[in-house]
């Protein structure tokens, strides 16, 4: 007998576990349901990916979409849209809205914003905090959660733990992969002298690898002290890579295309505050290291830490000016392009920002192209070439700070629990996004 699928892919490259091998692809009922010559089988729907490559559906486990509280540059809902035109099927959103993700409550009416209102799929850091220390076992098993995430550095209110107390007291609790923003708040308050009004070049200066390299060493020491398991957000120094080296153990490693791309002085000199971010782009040197991480294998996963932020809010003359970019919908086409000029491999690339996720947060059902698995798909075209504009970004604020950028590599659909989502830079299918499942965090019965 024949076989029948929902939607067969034809002809494309699959990228997956095993390499990149010329297959089709069987999708029914919003799972992979077979790979291999289907050209016997039938299909309500035939797509022709001749020349394309089948990834599977890149998760960005670090997004900022600012709902609910700061919806005037950002939403789940345009947050959701940037993500899926840039090829991203499934995203991890943090919890410094307003109010905070810190309780069962903010985290439920999150999750019911977000369902079949964001166009691809979702979970959500839930903060930790001093005061919801006890409430952590239960927080982080909650459904559409995440994890927990804890801000050392760069935060306010109740989100900042800068103490190794407090950090100690929120990993003796928890029992899935906790997320660390990592910079040492009592050396930034020391060091804030040496911003410049102005002067956004003086961000590295005031936020010095040394900040952020004291704080990754008592993580660490606590992380082992504790027995937890800890993820370091976007390591921005080569400081902290030869150290996280030794740490694999308890430490898993965050990097961002902005800083294996940016370099300063340079984008201080071009863009003044929208290269502002925190922890921020540095010299040379520390991307190359940082790439070398990645060629070792150090590096975990990529995230883009998309943090919006308006026009007028990075126009305030520096240090008012917001830290932060958007990157959710330049993800892939900026690392396609490093791909194209041979600073890693496509199937790098995938693990990256496919494998990586589900390996390390534990996801059900997603992350891999195989039998089972849901139909998240990321489809590209490695050979053509585009420009990144403004006008090209579905982010409210505007503005990416690779703004006319051509690179080589382009992602042309997305593919979601089996719904063709975006296709040739237009959304096709109404948002019906849900939230990730963490085998960690599933019922037990």
């Amino acid at each position: 007998m024949p076989q029948t699928f929902d939607v067969i892919l034809k002809g494309g490259t699959v990228v997956n576990h095993d390499g990149r091998v010329q297959r089709d692809l069987g999708i029914t009922g919003g799972k992979i349901m077979a790979l291999g010559d289907l050209s016997r089988a039938s299909a309500g729907e035939v797509v022709d990916c001749t020349g394309l490559h089948i990834l599977p559906g890149v998760i960005d486990s670090q997004v900022h979409f600012r709902e609910p509280g700061l919806d005037h540059k950002e939403d789940l809902e345009t947050g959701s849209r940037a993500a899926v035109l840039g090829g991203v099927t499934c995203v991890f959103e943090m919890p410094n809205t307003n109010p905070l993700t810190t309780s069962e409550a903010a985290l439920a009416d999150k999750i019911a914003r977000g369902q079949h209102r964001m166009h691809c799929d979702f979970a959500f850091w839930v903060g930790g905090t001093h005061e919801n220390v006890k409430d952590i076992p239960e927080l982080e098993r909650l459904p559409g959660a995440a994890g927990i995430k804890v801000f050392m550095g760069s935060s306010t209110g109740n989100l900042l733990v800068e103490d190794d107390e407090g950090v100690a007291a929120i990993l003796r609790q928890t029992r899935r992969r906790a997320a660390f923003h990592s910079e040492d708040e009592a050396m930034l308050r020391e060091r804030m002298g040496l911003r410049v009004t102005g002067d956004p070049a003086s961000h590295p200066v005031w936020r010095s690898p040394e900040v952020a390299l004291t704080c990754t060493q008592r993580l660490v020491r606590i992380a082992h002290e504790t027995g937890a398991r800890v993820h370091v957000l976007h390591i921005s120094t080569g400081d902290e890579m030869l150290f996280l080296k030794d740490h694999k153990d308890v430490a898993t490693v965050e990097v961002l295309p902005n800083h294996l791309t940016l370099v300063a002085p340079d984008c201080y000199e071009r863009l003044g505050t929208y290269a502002q971010m925190n922890p921020p782009i540095r010299d040379d040197s520390h991307r190359q290291r940082i790439w070398w991480g990645l060629t070792q294998g150090i590096v975990d996963v990529l995230g883009s830490d998309h943090a919006p932020h308006t026009h007028e809010e990075k126009h305030h003359a520096y240090p008012a000016s917001h830290s932060g970019m958007p990157g959710v919908q330049t993800l892939v086409p900026i690392m396609l392009d490093h791909v194209n000029a041979g600073r890693l491999t496509l199937e790098r690339f995938v693990d990256l920002s496919s494998h990586g996720p589900q390996r390390i947060f534990g996801m059900e059902g997603k992350g891999r192209i195989a039998a089972g698995y849901d139909a998240d798909l990321t489809i590209v075209d490695l050979k053509r070439r585009e420009t990144i504009t403004n006008a090209w970004g579905a982010s409210k604020c505007g503005w990416t700070p690779y703004d006319g950028v051509t690179v080589t590599g382009w992602p042309v659909g997305t593919y979601v629990r089996g719904r063709k989502v975006m296709w040739e830079a237009e959304i096709v299918t109404p948002s019906q996004g849900e939230p990730a499942r963490f085998l960690e965090a599933l019922p037990r019965g």
